[in-house]
């Protein structure tokens, strides 16, 4: 069966990709988005620190990245609804992951969810630098001898 996720996604995002794309009410587009938002783990209130902060959002959003066994693990927050379930969605899409390959990741699939079209300019524009936020922090847990 072959729809427009693209092959190149990791599994978890690919599975997120498709449902969005078969969602085609707004309204329920959003739902699913605000049920990222509440699957999200309660971030500690000590790491809510500037150096935590993504950059370029209008909301508060926070992220922090740990290394477990050569896969990153975020956790993440956000004081905004609907900015949280997209915070959620990336981390479910991209935990779990080595940090290569969340590096490696095309910003591409987020015009796939259709969201880029739902959301507000600014809200939109914070989709796109949360998902850098997290390929920068999976950049600097990257072991340093594998630059060649």
């Amino acid at each position: 069966m072959s729809n427009s996720a693209d092959s190149s996604l990791p599994q978890a995002l690919a599975k997120i990709v498709r449902r969005f794309e078969q969602i085609s009410d707004p309204k329920r587009r959003y739902e699913y988005l605000l049920w990222f938002a509440k699957r999200l783990p309660p971030f500690p209130e000590a790491d809510k620190q500037p150096c935590n902060k993504v950059v370029g959002c209008v909301s508060q959003v926070y992220i922090t990245a740990t290394l477990i066994d050569g896969l990153v693990h975020f956790q993440g927050d956000s004081d905004a609804q609907i900015t949280k379930g997209l915070v959620g969605l990336l981390i479910e899409g991209l935990s779990g992951l080595s940090p290569e390959r969340i590096v490696q990741l095309s910003p591409a699939f987020i015009e796939q969810t259709g969201l880029n079209v739902s959301l507000t300019p600014s809200r939109s524009n914070g989709f796109y630098n949360i998902f850098t936020t997290l390929q920068h922090l999976a950049l600097q847990l990257m072991p340093i001898e594998q630059n060649p």
